[in-house]
């Protein structure tokens, strides 16, 4: 048996091909969309065709038990058996998919199964349909089949409407679908990634939950998606935001939840994990650390937005200029830093998020969107500036430090290359002494000391490539891009880390700060430098 797979293109409809001894055959595999947009169930469709020979298939629903929540069972009903797990109501609809009598006790629990051979010019379906706490609606198979073509067509229509030009742009593409995916449609929120749980490293303990907005993830998908011209996504996700932000102000949390709430505590649950790598967790502990650099984010977020030619309303003005002045005073306290560490000092990148703040204050006010103390905040970021430069350099190591005094480096300085706070000698001088500490190969480590305890962080490696770029190193920048783009796996798709050993992806999967890094870095790349000097990329 071989099988390969790609989605099709400029899509995220999957399509996997089985090649076995006596046939071959395609199985496309889509989350189908309505003729106005999102179906308000869950539709997952497994459409199945013949090409030559034949090829036998066997199916199988099992549901789980919500992590130890709830006691799945069937229930036979006029339309068929029906699977209810806690509040989930899942059902299996098809067309030649062969089904089988239910099996209501087997000895891993209720499952519905089937199977069905596919031959020349064959075709079968199968289809999951859920609703959660919700009444469910059976759909007849033949749309369902139409269904899946219309979801095909709607990707493309999407990615018609997708605006990139320039170097890796197939790459660029697909980081885009990756982090349409991560869309909570209904508020307009982005996920970092879609699961947890999946460990960083293979002694466990690092497993996260990152099924939550990050502000900071949505600074970076901002400023994509405006220069995408996305104009949908872009709105909600900021108008989210700073909606959100009121509700739960006056301080500015590092996280909410998708539906705009404040997540607390984590939960462990019993289950294996993945391989058996525990634990498995809801809820991620960072909640409430004090993480300065996302004052930075919000408002480069809010910049972004003005500057592609959008207004600020009253209210976003006001709370701007309260955080700013916020930031005035704030930026002088111990935080947790941008990898959320459990010891607070005074970290060099957070400093620097907090003059990207002010900088973008004083922008902000000078363009008239935000009405308060810029001479206050000028004052204040010249002085942030002045505190970095003589606390935070080390001429020793040629380099800024990860905090004050330390020998050790941080790759998230590298993010304030683009940020504007330094493109000059210094932020060159601090690229060459992470690569030399921090790098493996292409690859990049988070901080000194990280390698004894997780793998390479992919957003790293792109920041690598854009801070070159910052700096004037075009062609370093371009030759490294021209590695980091092959880091995707074979549809594309990145994780959290990547094993320097052997390539294998930790983490959650997919991650939007990965692929964020990526885009953003040929975005800058390509801003940045000659179109010859990328031609043929």
């Amino acid at each position: 048996l071989r099988s390969t797979r790609r989605y099709v293109a400029n899509t995220n409809v999957l399509q996997t091909t089985f090649t076995t001894p006596t046939g071959r055959a395609t199985v496309t595999d889509a989350l189908v969309t309505g003729v106005a947009g999102r179906l308000p169930w869950a539709e997952l469709a497994r459409r199945v065709d013949g090409v030559e020979g034949e090829v036998g298939f066997a199916w199988r629903v099992r549901p789980g038990t919500v992590l130890g929540t709830a006691s799945p069972w069937i229930e036979q009903s006029a339309e068929g058996a029906i699977i209810r797990s806690g509040e989930a109501t899942i059902a299996v609809v098809g067309c030649e998919h062969g089904p089988h009598e239910p099996t209501p006790d087997g000895p891993s629990g209720p499952e519905l199964s089937g199977g069905f051979t596919a031959t020349a010019s064959s075709r079968h379906l199968l289809i999951v349909v859920a609703t959660h706490d919700e009444p469910l609606h059976l759909p007849d198979p033949g749309n369902v089949d139409r269904g899946i073509d219309r979801t095909i067509e709607n990707w493309r229509h999407w990615s018609r409407e997708f605006s990139y030009e320039g170097p890796w742009a197939a790459q660029v593409q697909r980081s885009a679908l990756a982090l349409k995916l991560l869309i909570y449609s209904p508020t307009g929120a982005i996920a970092a990634a879609a699961t947890t749980s999946l460990p960083e490293s293979p002694r466990g303990g690092k497993n996260w939950d990152y099924r939550f907005a990050w502000v900071r993830d949505l600074a970076y998908t901002a400023h994509a998606l405006v220069l995408f011209g996305l104009r949908e996504e872009t709105h909600a996700a900021i108008s989210w935001l700073l909606r959100t932000i009121r509700a739960h102000g006056p301080d500015l949390h590092i996280f909410y939840a998708l539906d705009g709430d404040l997540p607390h505590g984590v939960l462990e649950h019993e289950g294996p994990g993945w391989r058996g790598i525990g634990p498995v967790v809801s809820g991620n502990p960072a909640q409430g650390q004090l993480q300065l650099g996302v004052y930075g984010d919000l408002f480069a977020i809010c910049r972004t937005y003005v500057d592609a030619g959008n207004v600020l309303d009253v209210e976003t003005g006001r709370m701007l200029a309260g955080i700013a002045d916020r930031t005035c005073d704030l930026w002088r306290s111990p935080d947790a830093g941008m990898w959320e560490l459990p010891d607070e000092e005074h970290y060099t990148s957070s400093k620097m998020g907090c003059w990207q703040a002010l900088n973008d204050a004083v922008h902000l006010a000078e363009a008239g969107q935000v009405a308060g103390s810029a001479d206050r905040w000028r004052v204040e970021r010249d002085r942030i500036r002045e505190w970095i430069e003589q606390n935070c350099w080390s001429e020793e190591i040629g380099a800024y430090v990860i905090s004050p005094g330390s020998s050790r480096l941080d790759a998230s300085v590298l993010l304030h290359a683009p940020s504007g706070f330094d493109r000059g000698e210094r932020m060159s001088s601090t690229i060459d002494a992470i690569t030399a500490e921090l790098a493996a190969g292409s690859l990049v480590y988070r901080y000194s000391g990280a390698r004894r305890e997780e793998h390479t962080f992919v957003a790293c490696a792109y920041w690598r490539a854009t801070a070159l770029v910052c700096v004037g190193r075009h062609a370093e920048a371009i030759a490294l891009m021209d590695e980091l783009v092959q880091l995707p796996n074979d549809v594309g798709l990145l994780a959290e880390m990547i094993a320097e050993e052997d390539g294998a992806f930790w983490g959650n999967l997919p991650q939007a700060l990965s692929h964020l890094a990526l885009i953003n870095a040929a975005l800058t790349i390509r801003d940045l430098t000659d179109a010859a000097e990328t031609r043929g990329h």
